[in-house]
């Protein structure tokens, strides 16, 4: 769940109430559904409506460029949210291990 309170077009506009919230299958990036309340709700929900109809998980959502500052910025932000749930702490010391000898 992700507040417009961190999205910095929201912020920018005075517009910080509501939230993204995107559900995905337990153990996946499939995306279920999702629930935006703010303002320009309508607007934001055909991209993940798009996704969900072709079958794009929040992995590959994660990495579409969003101009900036958006309010669809908190749709990024929730993707970005799935994928540092991947970062268990053992991949993370396996990571940290590659960075030292690299």
């Amino acid at each position: 769940k992700i507040p417009f309170s961190s999205v910095d077009r929201a912020i920018a506009d005075g517009e910080e109430d509501g939230f993204v919230k995107i559900l995905h299958k337990k153990g996946s990036d499939q995306i279920l559904g999702a629930t935006i309340v703010a303002r320009h709700a309508g607007e934001m929900i055909s991209e993940v409506t798009t996704a969900i109809v072709h079958k794009i998980g929040l992995s590959k959502m994660s990495s579409v460029i969003h101009p900036y500052p958006t309010q669809a910025e908190g749709i990024k932000k929730a993707a970005d949210a799935y994928r540092r749930t991947l970062l268990t702490p053992k991949t993370k010391r396996f990571l940290g291990l590659l960075t030292k000898f690299s």
